[in-house]
């Protein structure tokens, strides 16, 4: 049984108990060692409990065999599918698309271009319900953080597991801003926040003085109970022109809900000029959160 078919089968008979892969946390009381090179280890290859106790080449054969023997294979048999290719390149371009705003007209024009072949939204739609159904895949909703309501068709999809979103894309290095956002994602689902992507507009003056409406994001707006959070990802914000962009929508927020900024170094929690938290990854993984 996929999710849905366990919640239409024992409605008011059971209860429903997720489970999911290692968390950081729990990866690295594991392995010990570096917490450093654990992220790095943990971004590639993900916390699927027989990849960790594997060795690194039999981590790629075994991730790379989940998906054709047990998660594509459950959801052509049981949604009753001919051919796999579609669902395959899908997936593909999501995994590319790791933390990218998307719907389903995007994607189907990016599988056209890829494919030269026309899939309808309908079947792009369909598709990604499959992918969630059998947990491959999360969806983060943008939320209007000035309206305080859920906003337009775009998401962000993110994976079950980085490993598995790997695989995938036959290891190719991965994006680390992508990977870090991934795991942030995930790690505040496991801890019980609620997550959607931040976004807000602004008006604003172009180079010739007229007046423009700008989309401004956070990453991520992250609520549990009266806990709320703002968190922006970056693999690094020694650049000037990066940290500007990762505050700016910090600096467009005039309220009292914590701002944070969570980068792939390995430094403590401090407050920068402007009071926003800055914490390393590691740090905000095992211990902020």
């Amino acid at each position: 049984m996929l999710s849905t078919d366990i919640i239409t089968e024992f409605r008011d008979k059971a209860t429903n108990i997720a489970l999911g892969p290692l968390s950081f946390e729990e990866y690295f009381g594991y392995t010990g060692g570096s917490a450093v090179e654990a992220i790095y280890e943990y971004m590639q290859f993900g916390g699927m409990p027989l990849a960790v106790l594997k060795a690194d080449e039999e981590k790629r054969v075994y991730l790379k065999g989940l998906f054709e023997t047990t998660y594509f294979r459950d959801i052509i048999e049981h949604n009753k599918l001919k051919k796999s290719e579609s669902l395959d390149e899908l997936c593909n371009i999501i995994s590319a698309s790791t933390g990218e705003l998307l719907n389903a007209e995007k994607i189907a024009n990016t599988y056209r271009s890829v494919k030269k072949e026309k899939l309808d939204k309908q079947t792009v739609e369909k598709y990604i319900g499959f992918f969630k159904d059998a947990f491959i895949i999360r969806e983060a909703k943008r939320y209007d953080l000035k309206g305080r309501a859920e906003i337009g068709a775009q998401r962000k999809y993110y994976f079950i597991d980085t490993g598995l979103r790997n695989a995938r894309l036959n290891f190719a290095f991965p994006d680390e801003g992508q990977m870090l956002e991934n795991i942030v994602y995930n790690e505040l689902i496991y801890k019980g926040y609620t997550v959607n992507v931040g976004s807000f507009d602004t008006v604003e003056k172009d180079r010739n003085g007229r007046s423009v409406r700008k989309t401004n994001e956070v990453d991520f707006f992250a609520t549990k109970g009266i806990k709320k959070y703002y968190i922006q990802v970056s693999a690094d914000i020694s650049d000037a022109k990066t940290r500007a962009r990762e505050i700016r929508p910090y600096m467009l927020l005039n309220d009292e809900i914590t701002k944070l900024i969570v980068i792939n170094k390995p430094v403590k929690e401090s407050l920068d000029e402007n009071g926003y938290t800055i914490i390393g990854i590691t740090d905000f993984l095992l211990i902020y959160i």
